[in-house]
């Protein structure tokens, strides 16, 4: 990819490929490389996170992708206590698998962590109480402070964050209010306002929303594959988001802004 040139991102999360997906997400992939750059997958790329999970992702994914594939992991990759293995089977087969790092893709700069829930703004979930609380808001943190770490090291015209749990409440919304302390964290919308990005890019809230914007104005995306199957059944689940070319020496071009989606056609 050329930085001068705008680049096309397809996106997926909670793929969950199973020991039997061989053959099912090969179409998926297909479409991905036909219509984009770059393939990100925001998590939950296995459904136990065992080993042969990430085998018959790692088949399915030689078969059909002709482009860079870039992801995190999410809490069901770390089901089965093995989501390292799982990591390096992953990477082994060319997927490059973000935790708190970012990578660099023709211009094109990509930070990713997992992230973890707490809940939104003032109902966020504070280190106060029992231990056990406190320790999962630290986690929480540690996620945001890795997701910081990744963003302040990018050094590219275009940089976009992929995670599994949200960074805002609007994008959950759609799921039972019950389980939105599960399904995301505004601590991880923090880092995104202080090391702006052009885009995020999350899953997880299989009945939220498709999209809305950080409190920065960044386009923040769901791309949970049963919401994007329920959104167009008629295509494959992807989200296709076109950035324009970034700026040129004589200024001509801002830095982008927000993004122009664009489905499958």
């Amino acid at each position: 990819m050329d930085a001068r040139l705008p680049v096309r991102i397809a996106a997926v999360g909670d793929i969950h490929c199973t020991r039997t997906s061989q053959g099912a997400l090969q179409p998926i992939f297909a479409a991905a490389s036909a219509s984009a750059d770059v393939l990100l997958l925001c998590g939950d790329l296995t459904d136990y996170g065992l080993p042969d999970e990430a085998r018959v992702l790692a088949r399915e994914l030689a078969s059909a992708l002709r482009i860079p594939a870039v992801g995190v992991l999410g809490n069901h990759d770390y089901e089965s206590g093995q989501h390292e293995e799982v990591v390096q089977i992953l990477r082994d087969g060319g997927v490059t698998i973000l935790d708190g790092d970012g990578c660099e893709i023709g211009g094109l700069g990509i930070g990713g962590v997992k992230g973890l829930g707490g809940g939104f703004g003032e109902r966020a979930l504070q280190p106060w109480g029992e231990d056990i609380f406190k320790r999962f808001v630290r986690e929480t943190v540690d996620e945001a402070l890795k997701l910081e770490t990744a963003l302040a090291r990018l050094r590219t015209p275009r940089r976009v964050a992929i995670m599994h749990y949200s960074p805002i409440q609007a994008t959950v919304e759609g799921e039972p209010p019950e389980l939105y302390p599960f399904l995301g964290s505004s601590r991880l919308e923090e880092p995104l306002n202080r090391y702006p990005v052009d885009l995020v890019f999350h899953g997880h809230a299989h009945r939220g929303r498709p999209e809305a914007r950080t409190r920065s104005g960044a386009p923040v995306y769901n791309v949970c594959l049963p919401l994007l199957r329920e959104l167009d059944p008629d295509h494959p689940p992807l989200r296709i988001v076109e950035l324009p070319a970034v700026a040129t020496p004589d200024g001509q071009q801002d830095r982008v802004e927000s993004a122009l989606p664009r489905q499958l056609q």
